[in-house]
């Protein structure tokens, strides 16, 4: 009997696979898509036609905001020393002539005695040439006793002024070192008014001659400073519209205009250095060292273009969905494409055997459909 009801289970297990195997569907061409009607207004399908638009012709570059170079600084000091104090953070503005920081060394107290030294000698050695001079006119002394007391005199005046220069530098007062008033700290001045971009100070810290001390950017003739390519350099002229891209900080598109195109190419790459202007309300948003995709416009042609939402990518290739019959739902099929220029709303179609003007596509639930 188990035997029996075993073959009988076996059997029913054939049938059964073997009509599931008959109501299979057929494999559809995986180009074509369906998509009933209901799915088709609830997902907000719209269909619509290429039209024709006016598409700027670009050449495409990079480069970055920057300022000129008078509006950077970095500051030094003419003589290290240890950082004595300082308040300042990056992003602190400060004016033209404003106290940054102080420095403290014993260095200091040597020029201010080397320079008291000569001061001194000067008066003494003043005195003797000019009576050498005299002596030498009147043909008492030796016309090498005149020489010596004049070279003598000649180099001390030099030595003199170069010390003075030096402690000018040092923002030393030679007034105040002539009166014995000497000091071992020094006091470092913003060379222009801006924003710090770069501290490398602390407390403590010896500083030389050749270390940045800080750096100082002033952000109020902001730029566009672009590299472009040899092959694309002659379509560019002054004036032309450039509009680009901070792809880091924002998805906006600005505004500049060409203002001037370097006479050299640089580096292996090849390029040219390319200047534009920005208008005032935009460099308020923006910030020096930021980096740019620019596309700087060269002419302007009227093409096919199709909304952006249009346009389907795989793989690295561009489709629309062309409609085939909108009879009992709606059937669409997956047709390869050419692109040419793009816009903010807008991309060109490049008219083929399939896709031309009069064309149904859909033009907003691309991905809705395609997924």
């Amino acid at each position: 009997m188990k035997k029996i009801i075993y073959i009988l289970a076996l059997s029913t297990l054939f049938y059964a696979c073997k009509d599931a195997k008959v109501e299979e569907k057929v494999p559809t061409n995986p180009n074509e898509i369906t998509v009933s009607e209901t799915q088709f207004k609830s997902s907000g399908i719209e269909i619509g036609t290429p039209v024709e638009q006016d598409f700027d012709i670009v050449v495409k570059t990079s480069g970055k905001i920057d300022v000129p170079p008078q509006n950077r600084a970095k500051v030094t000091a003419f003589m290290g020393g240890y950082v004595k104090t300082t308040k300042l953070l990056i992003g602190d503005k400060v004016t033209k002539g404003q106290a940054l920081l102080t420095l403290e060394s014993t260095d200091y107290l040597d020029v201010q005695k080397e320079y008291l030294d000569v001061a001194e000698q000067i008066n003494f050695l003043k005195s003797e040439y000019e009576r050498q001079k005299a002596l030498y006119t009147e043909k008492i002394t030796s016309q090498k006793n005149y020489l010596k007391a004049e070279s003598e005199y000649r180099r001390a005046k030099g030595t003199y002024q170069s010390l003075r220069e030096k402690l000018r530098l040092l923002n030393i007062n030679p007034s105040n070192t002539e009166k014995g008033k000497l000091t071992s700290t020094i006091t470092i001045y913003a060379p222009i008014s801006g924003s710090i971009s770069v501290m490398n100070a602390n407390i403590g810290m010896l500083m030389g001659p050749t270390d940045v001390i800080l750096e100082i950017v002033n952000n109020d003739d902001l730029h566009v400073e672009l590299s472009v390519f040899e092959k694309d350099i002659l379509k560019i002229k002054e004036g032309r519209k450039i509009k680009f891209k901070v792809p880091e900080a924002s998805k906006e598109v600005f505004d500049a205009e060409v203002h001037l195109i370097g006479n050299t190419i640089e580096g292996n790459d090849r390029t040219i250095n390319v200047h534009g202007h920005l208008d005032q309300n935009v460099k308020q948003r923006l910030m020096a060292g930021m980096f740019v995709e620019a596309d700087i416009v060269v002419d302007s042609k009227k093409g096919l273009a199709i909304p952006t939402d249009a346009l389907l990518t795989e793989n690295n290739k561009n489709f629309v969905l062309l409609l085939l019959n909108d009879k009992n739902g709606y059937s669409f099929k997956k047709v390869a494409v050419t692109v040419g220029e793009k816009t903010e709303e807008f991309i060109e179609l490049i008219p083929n055997n399939t896709i031309n003007s009069t064309s149904k596509i859909v033009t907003k639930g691309v991905f809705d459909i395609a997924n």
